[in-house]
């Protein structure tokens, strides 16, 4: 089993798939040509499942950090005799630059290991195994370039120093004088294919510097926030970035699989598919209609894939294949011990066939953060938004599995009708773009009829708060979201008493703040969440408590590892970050949070406050600016 700190890796991407790279030099996990596909390194989830270790030999301090506006990955060794400092990189498509990066990526792995102090001893070892460790591949050497052969990928790595076969594992041991470094490039095809071909020296630092620059007018277009926790905002929206998929625009929601939310537990899901739920929440954070590239093409894909559904009277798919895949059936992979033994590793998400019906408000939501530019999607764009509209009304009465995808019987959960009223709000104000003004009065009757019903039957008395479902007194974080997405302002009595439960009977003795409290059909605890620590951050602005907002935010972002990556929860006990990682959901929370604190510290500053208006007008175009500050490509 893997006993690595899940908060001791480090992620690199090209924008089709991703490596994690441990404090100690070590990538323990790549999946081939796709987020979603077969790991190649996968000691991250069992010792035997391959990695490729390069660091100093003995003893060495460690400390890391990505290069200005990238997603390159610099890790620095201290030793007894001299400073090596290692730099890791997913290759980005040569020349791609700004909205276009990862377009053509090519599939390569870029290793550039320096002395930049005396000199050291560097080892370096090579376990490639396909398959999430299923296969031992074949190893040989030809002209320099050695292949790695083993069921339906070839990978060939580049050296420029002399390297050891040692059965299905290469190793080394070289040293490197004060300005003296050695390259390596890893590229992974087809096994029908021709094995690729051999990178010089000189080829390697060039890819490298492209990749660099490339990621660097990304930023430029697009990172401008200049408010409270600036750094962590900006890592935020890479972190993002490199969580797409750029050829279809599906954002996945993690680049890992069954790292757990209790260690040793059951709670381990395969996170690298694209929800439609965290896909529209990254839009909302990350592009805007300046930038209409990233949002014509995720329109148009999730379009594709899923408008015959609604069509023909079907829900709405919650999540697919970066592709577009529909079926993403469950299964174990049982040769694997798992992360601290925490079985089953799960490949595929049994989730991808349950009814959540919040779904329609969140891509609604996106759809109206990004209404400068949907006049120029086609008409099958906008009739599919239309029919999403039209499904939230038909169905909302309806019982589902929520947004946190509980595997018991479906409820009538509170967030789920929430999102269904934010879906129709969003269709009546995008109405003329849509070309459904006809649809108006219908929408504005049925989004009147789930306002009345959320009111009366989702406030309990016993709790003082807005509850997990209907009929119960249970609390839930995401009923936070009220005030977020303007169903309430911030200021109303019973809004403000649902944050004050949700602060005091939800958190940890740190200020983190669990989902729900209530049992969910699976067996065990979870840790605190971290994407609902940043929704009460967020709502204690939006009701004007400043000093509880900064200070539940505090408390939040000092989770955080080194190099700014948050994964999906926090270990109540020892403090450890939890599950897969890192987490889309927590750094879009971080960004809106940092937001509201920005934009309620302004308004404090200038002794106002926000229009108060019966649906919230006022802080959802507070919301809806966010993206503007962030991203100005």
């Amino acid at each position: 089993m893997s006993h690595q700190p899940i908060g001791d890796y480090a992620l690199i991407s090209d924008c089709h798939t991703a490596a994690l790279v441990s404090r100690a030099g070590s990538i323990d996990w790549l999946c081939v040509r796709r987020f979603d596909g077969p790991a190649v390194f996968g000691r991250l989830l069992d010792e035997a499942a391959g990695h490729w270790v390069i660091r100093p030999v003995g003893e060495a301090d460690t400390s890391r950090r990505y290069l200005d506006g990238t997603m390159v990955l610099e890790t620095t060794f201290h030793t007894a005799t001299g400073d090596l400092t290692l730099v890791d990189a997913m290759a980005l498509g040569d020349m791609e630059r700004g909205h276009d990066i990862g377009a053509e990526s090519p599939g390569l792995l870029l290793r550039k290991v320096s002395c930049t102090r005396g000199s050291v001893e560097v080892q370096l070892e090579y376990a490639p195994r396909p398959e999430y460790g299923l296969i031992k591949p074949l190893l040989m050497e030809a002209d320099g370039l050695i292949t790695a052969r083993g069921g339906a990928h070839l990978l060939g790595l580049s050296p420029t120093v002399p390297l050891t076969i040692d059965g299905s594992t290469v190793r080394a041991r070289f040293r490197l004088n004060d300005g003296e470094h050695a390259c390596f490039a890893l590229r992974q095809r087809h096994s029908w294919e021709p094995p690729p071909r051999l990178w010089s020296h000189t080829e390697c630092e060039a890819r490298l510097a492209d990749t660099v620059e490339g990621w660097r007018t990304w930023s430029g277009l697009h990172q401008s926030y200049e408010g409270p926790w600036r750094e962590l905002v900006h890592q935020s929206g890479r972190v993002l970035q490199a969580l797409t998929f750029q050829p279809t625009g599906a954002i996945v929601a993690a680049p890992t699989t069954s790292l757990p939310e209790t260690p040793g537990g059951e709670r381990n899901w395969d996170y690298r598919y694209t929800w439609v739920r965290d896909a529209s929440l990254t839009l909302e954070a990350l592009w805007v209609a300046a930038c209409p590239d990233e949002a014509y093409r995720f329109f148009g894909w999730v379009a594709g894939a899923v408008a015959a559904q609604i069509r023909e009277g079907a829900d709405l798919q919650i999540m697919f294949g970066v592709g577009g895949e529909h079926d993403l059936t469950e299964r174990s992979l049982d040769h694997l011990s798992g992360w601290r033994g925490s079985r089953p590793v799960r490949v595929g998400n049994g989730a991808w066939n349950q009814r959540q019906l919040d779904v329609y408000g969140e891509l609604l939501g996106a759809a109206r953060r990004l209404v400068d530019v949907l006049g120029g999607l086609d008409p099958a764009a906008r009739s599919f938004l239309v029919d999403a509209a039209d499904a939230a009304a038909a169905r909302w009465m309806e019982k589902d599995h929520g947004i946190w995808e509980v595997r018991g019987e479906p409820r009538q959960f509170l967030y789920s009708k929430l999102m269904c009223w934010v879906a129709l709000d969003c269709a009546i104000e995008l109405a003329a773009v849509l070309e459904a003004e006809h649809r108006v009065a219908d929408w504005t009757a049925t989004r009147h009829e789930i306002r009345r019903a959320i009111l009366e039957q989702g406030w309990s008395d016993t709790a003082q708060a807005f509850t997990q479902a209907f009929g119960v007194d249970d609390l839930d974080a995401s009923n936070l979201m009220m005030v977020i997405v303007g169903f309430l302002p911030g200021d109303d009595p019973r809004m403000r008493s649902t944050i004050h439960a949700i602060a005091e009977r939800l958190t940890d003795e740190r200020g983190l703040v669990y989902r729900y409290r209530s049992h969910d059909g699976l067996g065990g605890d979870e840790g605190t969440f971290l994407l609902c620590t940043f929704w009460l951050a967020e709502a204690q602005a939006l009701a004007g408590e400043l000093g509880a907002a900064r200070a539940t935010m505090e408390s939040a972002v000092a989770f955080a590892n080194d190099v700014g990556l948050l994964s999906e929860e926090v270990d109540p006990q020892t403090g450890e970050l939890l599950g897969n990682f890192p987490q889309a959901f927590s750094h879009i929370g971080l960004v809106n949070a940092a937001w509201a604190i920005s934009q309620a510290e302004e308004r404090e500053a200038e002794q106002r406050q926000p229009a108060r208006t019966d649906n919230g007008t006022a802080h959802r175009h507070a919301a809806m600016s966010l993206a503007a500050h962030l991203h100005t490509g």
